[in-house]
């Protein structure tokens, strides 16, 4: 039988730990070790980490942040499958056995992703995670891949090595894309696999333009050049306290900066492709000015 090992780090979730941790317990058809490296909590995450006691192991220490969690768990662990699934994050029912019969299927394939959701603080489901069949050069473009419903196999640590800690928000679009490079072979499973709880507080909503910030340097560095709706995306990020209804000259007329700004900063010019999308917005400047 397989084995399939699931890394959960965590900082103070002790909100969500547990539906988490039941998340991955209810699973079944493989064999699964679920290790939890948890930052130090003190809002009583260890309590139920300890109460919850069924098959999993745990560590609670100080530690760098999510990304050395991450890959301090994969050390931990010697399951020939990897899954990463965040302490506010939660696991289908089925989903593991599926992702293993996936993989078993296809031993060519290094990688496979599934369809997920974004959830609420309830586990409500309230919209489709957008997800796309694998393509490198979309990829690059947006993030389609959900990281929970990710899963990948061991032999790519091995050979490609664990996610970069010098990065706080982008560490999974970043090992995607690394991966993606050297020519991994992604496998794109059309199923419902997570949910991925999205909220104000959460770390990616919570800081968007540090967050845009870091996955445009990250791109910066990889590719040469930032594509421009990533630069784009920064630029809405920028504007997120805006009344885009209440304000809407300002609204468009600090978008068009921000995104001028955002290709200068990053690509050290502005694209065709981006002076055609700007000149487009002119008619809208003169309707509302």
């Amino acid at each position: 039988m397989i084995k399939v090992s699931i890394v959960t780090p965590s900082y103070n979730q002790a909100r969500f730990v547990e539906r988490t941790l039941q998340s991955v317990f209810i699973q079944s058809g493989v064999e699964i070790e679920h290790v939890i490296f948890d930052g130090g909590s003190t809002d009583g995450t260890v309590e139920i980490l300890k109460r919850f006691g069924r098959g999993i192991r745990w560590v609670s220490e100080k530690d760098k942040g999510q990304t050395e969690a991450v890959n301090k768990g994969i050390r931990a662990t010697d399951g020939e499958i990897i899954g990463w699934l965040n302490s506010d994050d939660i696991y289908y029912p089925g989903a593991i056995e599926r992702v293993a019969e996936y993989f078993t299927r296809y031993p060519e394939v290094d990688v496979v992703y599934g369809m997920a959701d974004h959830i609420d603080l309830d586990d409500k489901a309230f919209e489709e995670y957008p997800t796309e069949p694998w393509d490198f050069k979309r990829l690059q473009e947006t993030c389609f891949i959900c990281q929970p419903a990710l899963f990948f196999r061991r032999r790519v640590i091995e050979q490609h090595g664990l996610l970069d800690e010098s990065l706080n928000y982008c560490m999974d679009y970043e090992y995607w894309l690394r991966l993606g490079k050297v020519g991994a072979r992604f496998g794109y499973l059309e199923e419902k696999l997570a949910g991925s709880r999205l909220y104000e507080d959460n770390k990616t909503l919570g800081a968007r333009v540090k967050v845009h910030e870091e996955i445009n340097d990250m791109l910066k560095r990889k590719f040469g050049r930032v594509p421009d709706r990533w630069l784009f995306n920064y630029a809405h990020a920028k504007l997120q306290r805006v009344n885009r209804e209440k304000y809407p000259l300002f609204f468009f007329g600090k978008l068009a900066f921000s995104s001028i700004y955002a290709s200068l900063r990053w690509n050290r010019q502005v694209s065709e492709n981006m002076a055609t999308t700007l000149k487009q917005w002119i008619p809208i400047f003169k309707k509302i000015a």
